[in-house]
């Protein structure tokens, strides 16, 4: 089976997983996918990853993280620019997600960031996701 949209499609799976109160998550393998999961690990969202290599293409395993009474730490997921319909900021429109509380994950030219990372920088780019 054919995915269109391979970071809706991770996502999902985490959200997914989270709400099933699963430890850990499978999602096959990408650059781009290793670099989203890394700013979820970096802002705390997740406990950490690994990449299993199967001779193919790949397998990120994230492990999900939990506060107390298993409580999942990801409130919400949301992919905001979509294959039929992209969606560009400039630096200095880039959304805040919840006031700040939240995280958008911003495509750039110099990679994959958070739109903090991308303010500081002056950077626009596509709005990949929201976190809270």
């Amino acid at each position: 089976m054919q995915i269109t949209d391979t970071i809706a499609d991770l996502l999902t799976r985490i959200r997914n997983a989270s709400s099933a109160k699963h430890d850990s998550v499978e999602i096959p393998a990408s650059n781009m996918k290793k670099a989203i999961v890394q700013i979820l690990v970096d802002e705390g969202y997740v406990k950490s990853y690994t990449v299993v290599e199967d001779g193919k293409q790949g397998v990120i395993k994230v492990v999900l993280k939990y506060s107390e009474g298993k409580m999942p730490v990801i409130k919400g997921l949301r992919r905001v620019s979509k294959p039929g319909l992209r969606i560009y900021s400039n630096a200095q429109e880039l959304p805040r997600v919840m006031k700040g509380l939240g995280v958008a994950i911003i495509s750039t030219s110099k990679g994959i960031m958070t739109d903090r990372q991308a303010r500081s920088e002056n950077l626009g780019g596509e709005v990949l996701a929201f976190v809270w």
